[in-house]
């Protein structure tokens, strides 16, 4: 989202009023912003303590995300593990016994007709 310029003012009074939405539009994470060498040493400590907020905010939320992609990936490896062996097309074969039995069923079969 493209920076609105603002005062420092503005950013100041956008942090004071809780509205970090509105100041992040205004520029908030910018460099230094022209004017905040004018500012006294506790509205400036202000904006910096803002700033290192959202930097530790946003560096949460990306561990935050790594984690439930590695999550996500370790649950999927686990089911692929606990997943049976996929079902051969073929039909299974019988066993040599009943094999031989059918063998004989059927020859009999064929020689009485």
């Amino acid at each position: 989202m493209p920076a609105v310029p603002a005062t420092t003012q503005q950013l100041l009074q956008y942090v004071l009023d809780d509205d970090l939405d509105g100041a992040l539009r205004a520029g908030l994470m910018q460099p230094a912003m022209e004017g905040e060498a004018a500012l006294p040493p506790a509205q400036l400590q202000l904006l910096e303590d803002a700033r290192q907020r959202l930097r530790t905010a946003w560096a949460a939320r990306a561990r935050h995300q790594a984690r439930a992609v590695r999550l996500a990936r370790r649950a999927a490896e686990r089911e692929a593990r606990r997943a049976p062996p996929p079902v051969a097309d073929s039909k299974p074969a019988l066993p040599a016994a009943a094999a031989a039995i059918l063998a004989r069923a059927r020859a009999k079969a064929r020689s009485g007709q």
